[in-house]
């Protein structure tokens, strides 16, 4: 069965101890192999998991987290105490790991055979106070974690790790990230700023700049065949307004839309850049906003933020990392417009072009319509409806003293009509727990205007990047109420500011 992180792994590592004998921890041995077998078997956990020996002393434990730190592969690691292995052998270990770490609390056994239980039984399958003692020194030392309970047998086991493993690739993803800005940010906005040394140092991406006309000479370098094959390839995926196709009078606008993808490929792949940023305010001598060739970047995994906000970018690869294999997709987001009738209140969220087709599972619509922004020609888009269902939106906002990731849970619903005069691709959702509470939350938590809009993965994979990364997160869902909320921020405010200082 393939997986979606084929080329990565997370090793599953066992703690016991010598007191037992030979015997008993072969059976260690075997057991935990076992273990692991049916993590890597299941459909849940979408990584190679792989088997280590059986870590019985300090100098073995400290020797796996270093080699897990060293190897580019190696995206975390699951730890299992199956008999007593004393805490303080861990402490070494666990302080040099720098790897995205989950504690499995479980058993080989499902039942306790009750009737044959013996002292032989019990030394063996101790997990029981052996993951408490583990659970202690982590919690002692500080270690960002997640914890799952339960047999590896129950699929809300393998649902919970598989979860952890997409957050963890989204923070190997990070930490590869090389990010592209052509031009600055929108002039005199201020959510789209940030310290990108402390991005670098917090998440591990990388953001620089490149002027507009480096750009544009990419985009003047593109061959004509190659632009013929692209558009050959929008005609077959799309319904392309006739006025673009072949022989149409704006088939020319088409085309350049089609330089620009191949150019924005060319020029990130040969600086290895997965995420970028334009800016409709500094676009050089470049013809068109990039429109449809930022959403086709994006439906292949690329991040982006537009007006220069490369925090949504980064969070737009990260969501694009998690989501890898699911049905479902993300995007940049935007909330733009209300209805505001009282009891059915929606959020209708679009952005100026760039919203990803990931989103849909429809045949998007390719027209060409005038911007009325940026003073360029009309650029070309993908025109479509989000699907409906279950979705996130986050943000990404840079606090002064920390980065804060803010998060709602929404129920994505068609329009209420069509919207014919709207031609951009947008989505109309629901948020939790409804509107007004959702609304007043996101504004008191100071969340970012320009989102992710994922429907791939929930909010438990951001809840597991954020301890991963040890960042800030506000969630808003059913449970959310405006007392509740605003108490939240008042302590997150005065412990992160004293985890700074620690």
């Amino acid at each position: 069965m393939s997986k979606p992180y084929a080329d990565r792994e997370v090793w599953f590592l066992t703690g016991s101890q010598g007191l037992y004998g030979k015997d008993t921890l072969r059976q260690v041995a075997e057991q935990s192999q076992e273990i692991a077998r049916a993590l890597d078997a299941s459909g849940d956990v979408p990584v190679k998991i792989v088997w280590k020996p059986v870590l019985t002393d300090s100098g073995a434990i400290r020797r796996a987290a270093l080699d897990a730190n060293a190897d580019d592969a190696v995206i975390g690691v699951i730890a299992w105490m199956h008999t007593f292995s004393p805490a303080k052998m861990w402490i070494a270990g666990l302080d040099a790991l720098r790897t995205p770490l989950l504690h499995l609390h479980t058993q080989a056994n499902v039942e306790l055979p009750w009737s044959t239980i013996d002292m032989d039984f019990m030394n063996l399958n101790q997990a029981a106070h052996g993951d408490r003692e583990f659970g202690y020194i982590q919690t002692r030392l500080g270690v960002a974690r997640k914890t799952v309970v339960g047999h590896v047998s129950n699929p809300a086991v393998t649902a919970s790790i598989g979860t952890w493993v997409r957050a963890a690739a989204a923070w190997s993803a990070t930490h590869e990230l090389k990010l592209a800005r052509f031009g600055d940010n929108m002039r005199n906005v201020a959510v789209t700023e940030g310290d990108k040394t402390e991005a670098e140092l917090r998440f591990g991406v990388s953001v620089n700049t490149w002027g507009v006309n480096d750009l544009v000479a990419a985009v003047d370098a593109v061959a004509d065949a190659d632009i013929d094959t692209l558009v050959a390839e929008y005609e077959d995926l799309y319904d392309v307004a006739a006025e673009l196709r072949r022989g149409g009078e704006r088939h020319d606008s088409l085309r350049y839309g089609a330089r620009q993808e191949l150019a924005l490929l060319s020029f990130l792949g040969e600086i290895g850049a997965t995420a970028f940023t334009t800016n409709f305010e500094d676009l050089g001598a470049l013809r068109q906003l990039p429109g449809l060739a930022v959403q086709r970047l994006m439906s292949q995994g690329f991040g982006f933020g537009a007006e220069g906000d490369w925090k949504t970018a980064v969070l737009v690869r990260a969501a694009k990392v998690m989501g890898a294999g699911l049905p479902g997709g993300a995007s940049l987001m935007e909330d733009y417009t209300y209805n505001l009738v009282p009891g059915a209140e929606k959020i209708l969220g679009a952005h100026m072009l760039e919203v990803c087709p990931s989103l849909t599972a429809t045949k998007p619509s390719l027209e060409i319509h005038p911007l009325g922004i940026g003073g360029k020609e009309d650029p070309v888009r993908l025109v479509f409806d989000t699907d409906s269902g279950p979705g996130v939106v986050v943000s990404l906002a840079d606090m002064r003293d920390r980065f804060r990731l803010t998060a709602n849970v929404v129920d994505i619903v068609p329009p209420d009509e069509a919207l014919p005069k709207l031609p951009v691709a947008r989505a109309v959702w629901k948020p939790q727990p409804d509107f007004a509470t959702s609304a007043e939350a996101w504004l008191t938590a100071g969340g970012a205007h320009h989102t992710v809009l994922t429907t791939a993965v929930g909010v438990d994979a951001f809840e597991d990047f954020a301890e991963i990364a040890r960042t800030e997160l506000l969630v808003i869902d059913k449970d959310t109420t405006r007392r509740g909320f605003r108490q939240e921020v008042r302590w997150n405010a005065a412990y992160y500011r004293l985890a700074q200082s620690l």
